[in-house]
């Protein structure tokens, strides 16, 4: 019987499997999908998550950005990171590169599905196979958090659709985009390649959102898109607990409040990371309170800002705010980086 089950590969349940592994725990990873992975985000990486990923022993090429910049149709506003740049990484280079780490260290990656889970007060059994735990990683629309009855709510409708672009970045930043619609984040990602995540509760086509954003619009004309139109959603998903017996829920499939603030990937390392300091400790019942510990600023500051977003008066005011209000905006941004 092996320690720890890992069910997806993605940046949580990647990196899940490589503390687990570099701990000297046994681990398996089970995942459907071949290696590189495609999923519609912003693709930028906070400093933190680039160090972790480092300490990881994960090796990534990507563009370095400096910071956030806010836009509407008349402010503008920039916030600089004061600890180290972010890093803007294609999602298919990040996959292939957490994938090449878990075949250093030898880690199995079983291509299968999970489907029924057993477990009693010893073991867990998933796809076949039997481990002392089981790190449910399998996204935002985890099929294994329905089936142990994890989901809450239903949560808002708000979605993502994201298009590559071939042209030079014109920024080092991550621009975000602010307008009646929603959100459109532009994020280099290489010295030939930009990234546009629209994030909207409308109806529509990537296209047709576009044009809500005509400073955009006009940057990118000319420029051919690289590749097809990809979309996730809803993006809300509000979860009753994190664990159920032997399963440990980490990543998207623990909860996900927005895309808003950018913090996915960072927020999925430092939990997965508590995630195996319990099973090393044989203490999952530890999780839940070492979740919520490690995730509560950037659950806080993402609720606050989409509760803002939602309201109508509220709104059109964020990014003037921001103006009015620089060293504030800016230490909420290093905060979360």
């Amino acid at each position: 019987m092996i320690d720890l089950l890992v069910a997806g590969s993605g940046p949580a349940g990647a990196a899940t499997a490589i503390r687990a592994a570099l701990a000297g725990l046994s681990v398996v990873v089970v995942e459907p999908r071949s290696a590189p992975i495609d999923k519609a985000c912003g693709e930028g990486i906070a400093h933190s998550a680039v160090e972790y990923l480092g300490r990881l022993g994960v090796s990534l090429d990507g563009r370095p950005f400096y910071g956030i910049r806010y836009l509407d149709a008349g402010h503008q506003v920039d916030a600089r990171f004061t600890t180290g740049p972010g890093l803007g990484v294609r999602r298919t280079t990040l996959h292939q590169a957490l994938a090449d780490r878990l075949t250093s260290l030898r880690v199995p990656i079983v291509e299968s599905r999970v489907a029924a889970i057993t477990q009693n007060t010893t073991s867990v059994t998933a796809a076949g196979i039997t481990a002392r735990y089981l790190a449910a990683a399998d996204g935002l629309h985890s099929g294994i958090r329905r089936q142990l009855g994890l989901a809450g709510a239903p949560g808002a409708t708000r979605r993502g659709l994201r298009r590559h672009f071939h042209v030079a970045p014109w920024t080092d930043l991550v621009e975000v985009y602010w307008s009646g619609l929603g959100e459109a984040y532009v994020t280099p990602v290489a010295d030939d390649l930009v990234g546009v995540a629209i994030l909207t509760s409308e109806r529509g086509t990537f296209d047709s959102h576009l044009d809500a954003f005509p400073a955009l619009k006009r940057r990118l004309r000319g420029a051919c898109p690289a590749n097809a139109v990809m979309g996730a959603g809803p993006l809300r998903q509000r979860v009753r607990a994190r664990v159920a017996g032997r399963v440990l829920l980490v990543g998207d499939a623990a909860g996900y409040v927005d895309a808003l603030t950018g913090e996915g990937i960072a927020v999925g390392l430092r939990t997965s990371a508590e995630l195996v300091d319990c099973v090393l400790k044989d203490r999952p019942s530890d999780y839940e309170a070492a979740w919520r510990r490690v995730s509560w600023e950037c659950r806080l500051l993402t609720g606050s800002l989409l509760w803002a977003r939602n309201r109508s008066l509220l709104a059109p005011r964020i990014v003037p705010a921001a103006t009015l209000l620089p060293g504030v905006y800016s230490h909420i941004v290093n905060r979360l980086s």
